[in-house]
């Protein structure tokens, strides 16, 4: 029997779910996290799920990981010291950057430009120049690199990142500058930006490869760790990691290429979102991922998720593909406070984390938090993960009183207050992916998951007007539900200077192929099989003069007679959705994109048993909660023992293993073939 393996590891709780390949039987676990050293949740999560299946570590067929090492090491800034070799006069390229400063009118004058991955002081310059054809201009001054290497050296740097001008064309150089580098300096990492980035615009290929180095040396580490005491437990099956774009790499790649996990978290949860809206048939869903530290937002068109050329975390922007995932400073660890200045009541983005936690926890937290107004509004049962944990309600209580106090207004209108805000700040951010992407959000369903989702989602989608909210089985696990469905990608890319309408389609339909077999033949490696291989294609194009480009997906076949018309109707059509406009103006092709992706998993989704619409069986007690400023009482049901069909009336609480639901009043949830919570108006 096959099982695969599903880990994620959040701020607070690190979520496992094990499915059984041929049944799609599933069994799910949550621990908590260890942010000093993520692998021993990890560990320790596998071992405890295995037990509960009855198996051993030596039954999992395929170990899947969505990790935030990367993540973490930009925003705390605890990555390599790195050196960076360019081509003579090119030092300061990464203090130069770009003139775009973020932020609003007069933004400049207050913010704090950061300090370059790679300080001016590590970097060395080198004798060598390509034209933008890849034709040698100036050879390669090998003698006088090995010489300026000593600077590295004196430097103590961890790792090396190579970016010459216009190796995009032509690598060359930059390989033989890697083999030189590896002998002077053996064992430290040399990342080339031709092997990263192989595409134009300097000043990203360099910083987007410099990031790569910079979190290698830690995410190896991990890694390799990670693998040396699975491989102890007896488990041989293959490791992959998540990447950004929601693929899945192999833990060897991962060491190689860990740039492409920085949204790795994050990714996930909407690779869960996808196969969930599947088989729910939903195709327009936007998702809520609410965890302990933060929330993420994301919009799935067609059943396909948007994707971005860009990826940010914190100030640093690398130009690599990810999920277009939008996240906010909101969780159930985030911290209520009145500051004396304003003395207005703010949440966040300051979190509790997983150690000490919100005060319910009883682990020495005393700061009010999203969580602690939930139980102080009864929206919390007592007890959590199966009744594993047990709350302290009247830490809670104390907790909030503080912002009761501050404010000089009751416990449970602080408490409802508290709700307001941080749901405020989750429909801000849902804003972001749909209303300013030119989608209305009113189009979309909502899926909400994470630990504290569905808690909130009910309220969210009142003020987005997005139905049904859709609750999927296990929602708190549901990003290692990602992880363990999801299929292994590889991607490289071109970059190309030539107008679409005298561009040669028979030219690139060569180059197309080359490129597909190139990656084909990474993919390969990694252990999928070339006959198991579905092979996309991407190009980015753009009006004559413009400064950006728009990605568009495109077939193969047939590209040589038609493509290049397509290509330029659907970018027509496209600039027009995105900025309303469309222009009677040269199209200049700048990059194609090829894209392998492995088989889809084989996991089933599993029906539950068909009710007479009556979910009676289900409940467990009354309680009392405060909703609509004042107290009202409503009914908490056991969501294991519902069955499809049946009709909650709200306000009620839906009790699971990883997660809550709360119906707010007036509205209805209705319980689908496959288990979902479906939340409409009840009118």
């Amino acid at each position: 029997m096959d099982y695969r393996l599903g880990v994620d590891v959040g701020g607070t709780f690190t979520d496992l779910l094990l499915i059984e390949d041929d049944t799609g039987r599933t069994y799910r676990s949550k621990v908590p996290s260890t942010p000093d050293d993520p692998s021993q949740a990890v560990l320790r999560g596998t071992k405890k799920i295995c037990d509960m299946a009855g198996i051993a570590p030596s039954d999992l067929s395929l170990f899947m990981h969505g990790t935030t090492v990367a993540t973490n090491a930009i925003l705390e800034g605890k990555f390599a010291r790195v050196g960076l070799i360019v081509t003579d006069g090119y030092r300061q390229i990464l203090q130069v950057a770009r003139s775009l400063v973020p932020g609003g009118l007069a933004a400049w004058i207050v913010w704090p430009k950061p300090e370059p991955l790679a300080p001016l002081e590590s970097t060395i310059e080198v004798k060598e120049r390509l034209d933008a054809q890849g034709n040698i201009v100036e050879s390669l001054d090998e003698a006088g690199l090995r010489e300026k290497i000593r600077v590295l050296k004196e430097e103590n740097v961890e790792a090396v990142t190579v970016c010459l001008i216009n190796s995009f064309a032509n690598n060359i150089h930059e390989k033989r500058v890697e083999e030189i580098v590896k002998q002077e300096m053996p064992g430290i990492p040399v990342s080339i930006s031709s092997d990263i980035l192989p595409e134009k615009q300097e000043y990203e290929r360099a910083l987007t490869t410099v990031a790569n180095s910079a979190v290698r040396p830690t995410v190896a580490r991990y890694v390799q760790n990670l693998r040396k005491e699975l491989r102890g437990q007896n488990m041989n099956g293959q490791i992959n990691l998540l990447r950004s774009d929601g693929g899945l790499m192999s833990s060897e790649k991962a060491e190689e290429l860990p740039v492409s996990l920085l949204m790795s978290g994050p990714a996930g949860g909407v690779a869960g979102a996808v196969w969930v809206a599947k088989h729910a048939g939903f195709e327009n869903i936007l998702t809520l991922d609410m965890g302990g530290t933060s929330t993420d937002v994301s919009l799935i068109e067609n059943g396909v998720p948007r994707l971005t050329r860009d990826t940010v975390v914190g100030d640093l922007t690398v130009r690599t593909s990810s999920l277009d995932v939008k996240t906010v400073g909101a969780g159930g660890g985030s911290i209520a406070h009145v500051p004396e200045l304003t003395q207005a009541l703010r949440v966040g983005p300051e979190s509790a984390g997983a150690v000490p936690g919100p005060a319910c926890y009883g682990r020495g937290g005393d700061l009010p938090t999203v969580t602690d107004a939930n139980v102080v509004l009864g929206y919390l049962p007592d007890t959590l993960l199966g009744g594993e944990m047990k709350l302290d309600v009247e830490a809670s209580v104390k907790a909030v009183q503080k912002i009761a106090d501050a404010l000089g207004i009751g416990l449970r209108e602080a408490a409802a207050g508290i709700i307001d805000i941080v749901n405020e700040n989750m429909f801000g951010a849902i804003r972001l992916v749909s209303v300013q992407q030119g989608y209305d959000s009113r189009d979309f369903a909502l899926m909400a998951f994470g630990g504290g989702g569905p808690l909130q989602a009910n309220a969210i989608a009142k003020l987005a007007q997005s139905w049904p909210v859709i609750i999927p089985n296990a929602p708190g696990v549901l990003c290692a539900y990602g992880d363990a469905t999801t299929r292994m990608r590889a991607e490289t890319a071109r970059s190309f200077s030539s107008r679409l309408d005298t561009a040669e389609g028979a030219e690139l339909e060569e180059n197309l192929n080359q490129m597909a077999a190139e990656v084909g033949a990474e993919l390969a490696v990694q252990g999928v099989p070339r006959d198991e291989q579905e092979v996309q294609f991407e190009a980015g194009l753009r009006y004559q003069g413009q400064g950006f480009e728009v990605v568009l997906p495109f077939e193969r076949q047939g590209f040589a007679e038609r493509g290049l018309d397509l290509l330029a109707e659907a970018f027509h059509k496209e600039h027009e959705k995105l900025f309303t406009f469309r222009l009677d103006a040269p199209i200049e092709l700048v990059n194609l994109r090829v894209t392998v992706l492995g088989r889809a998993a084989n996991v089933k989704a599993g029906l539950i048993e068909i009710g007479d619409g009556n979910p009676e069986a289900a409940i467990v007690r009354t309680t009392r909660v405060w909703m609509d400023n004042e107290e009202k009482e409503a009914i908490i049901y056991d969501r294991g023992k519902l069955k499809a069909k049946d009709r909650i009336m709200g306000p009620a609480i839906i009790t699971e293993m990883d997660s809550t639901t709360l119906v707010l009043s007036e509205h209805v949830a209705d319980i689908d073939t496959y288990g979902n919570i479906l939340i409409n108006p009840a009118s």
